[in-house]
């Protein structure tokens, strides 16, 4: 076991001549700079980085469903975990029956010490992570959206952040495309549905996301259309040992788990023998 920070531990790893490959998981700016300390030894690098996945609710979705996987999908772990759907697009005519289903679920949450039975949200890593979710948080009130269930932390004995619900957005905001880790949702309502595609792959990442549809047929061709590693229909779970896992863009390079996975710790040699 090697403790530190990616930019000391994991550059130390990354430059060592007796490691040969280094699967990552953490931060794309982290990873950017492992990338660097690589290059002297061309090693090879396994990339999981961040996101800033999309939960899409079609119009014929079914919404009870639909909004405790929206629910979910962001605000488990409190928003700390790289697959969070952390954008939300839905069909304007259900915009604001979903906006409040998921406000509603968000306001069940419970926080407090997560050794305690009763709690249903811990908080925030660090104290600098809640001070850099808040910033997000109130950089898009100044920015004129409209940010609602909670918002405000939560007393001085814990790094909490209440789930927070954000719309009425830009489409540049810092909220909407960049990863915050938090407990922060970013809502838009869509008119077009076939401005779908192109709003989901409006970001530098393309981690995963998440449509909700009774069609799987249109599902299927939405998620054709959508740059990312891992596309779930009617579900959240985007993870198993079994499932290669990874991203496009600045989510990361190569995949882990499954067969993928493990090949990437191995490498092709070929023994050409004349008989």
């Amino acid at each position: 076991i090697v403790t530190g920070r990616g930019a000391e531990a994991g550059a130390a790893i990354a430059e060592h001549d007796g490691v040969d490959k280094i699967s990552f998981t953490g931060s794309t700016a982290v990873g950017k700079s492992l990338i660097g300390a690589a290059r002297g030894n061309l090693k090879r690098l396994t990339l999981e980085l961040g996101g800033k996945s999309p939960t899409i609710i079609l119009p014929d979705a079914d919404l009870e469903k639909a909004i405790v996987g929206a629910g979910n999908a962001i605000f488990r772990n409190s928003g700390q975990i790289c697959v969070a759907g952390s954008r939300l697009y839905v069909a304007r005519q259900h915009f604001d029956q979903v906006i409040e289903g998921v406000s509603n679920f968000a306001a069940q949450f419970q926080l407090g010490n997560g050794l305690d039975p009763a709690t249903t949200m811990g908080p925030l890593v660090s104290g600098q992570q809640r001070e850099r979710v808040s910033a997000y948080i109130d950089g898009a009130r100044g920015g004129g959206a409209t940010v609602i269930a909670g918002d405000a932390a939560v007393g001085d004995k814990g790094f909490f952040v209440r789930p927070t619900i954000i719309h009425d957005i830009d489409q540049r905001a810092p909220a909407m495309q960049e990863e915050i880790f938090g407990p922060v949702l970013v809502a838009s309502a869509v008119d077009e549905l076939d401005e779908l595609a192109a709003l989901a792959n409006d970001s530098i990442y393309g981690l995963s996301a998440s449509i909700w549809t009774r069609d799987i047929s249109a599902a299927y061709k939405l998620a054709k259309k959508i740059r990312a590693g891992t596309i779930t229909i009617n579900s959240g779970s985007v993870a198993g040992p079994n499932i290669p896992f990874g991203g496009f863009k600045q989510s990361g390079w190569g995949r882990e788990n499954g067969a993928d996975g493990i090949e990437s710790f191995t490498e092709l040699k070929t023994v050409i023998t004349a008989l």
